[in-house]
């Protein structure tokens, strides 16, 4: 079975490690970590940067896109780490892109057999605001979608 794994380092994301712990010690699991970045949040204009008129320079965004791709790698290498006991066969890797289009797509090229994602639990204006990643996931995607909350 092909699982595909989509991690924020939330607690939710963590609920979802650990749902998926208890899959991928069935034999034959393969399990693929994802976190995908969305390029466009780092082209948004601060008002906090030192920069002229507030605007990130070149060196910025560059330091700033690889601090995100540093704390996306250490989130796919914790989840990992947490699998790796299990003994299934793991791969990990930072995706860019809108998360809910790019873990479709992920999930359908692979192929996986189940999408694994945690949920937010928001409603009213941040879900309007916010989008439902798992929703737009659990709606589109061409295979079964577990959608995972902590207890609690």
């Amino acid at each position: 079975m092909n699982v595909l794994l989509a991690v924020d380092g939330s607690k939710f994301s963590e609920a979802a490690v650990q749902a998926v712990g208890a899959l991928a010690r069935l034999p034959g699991t393969e399990v693929r970590v994802i976190h995908v970045i969305e390029p466009a949040l780092l082209s948004i204009p601060s008002m906090i940067s030192g920069s002229e008129l507030g605007l990130w320079t070149a060196t910025e965004l560059e330091a700033l896109r690889n601090a995100q791709r540093a704390q996306a790698e250490g989130l796919v290498a914790k989840a990992r780490e947490t699998l790796q006991p299990t003994g299934c066969t793991l791969s990990a890797s930072v995706e860019e892109g809108d998360p809910k289009s790019r873990i479709i797509e992920l999930a359908a090229a692979w192929p996986a057999d189940l999408i694994v994602v945690g949920s937010h639990g928001r409603k009213g204006l941040d879900r309007f605001l916010l989008g439902s990643v798992s929703e737009t996931v659990a709606r589109h995607a061409s295979c079964s979608v577990e959608i995972v909350r902590p207890k609690g």
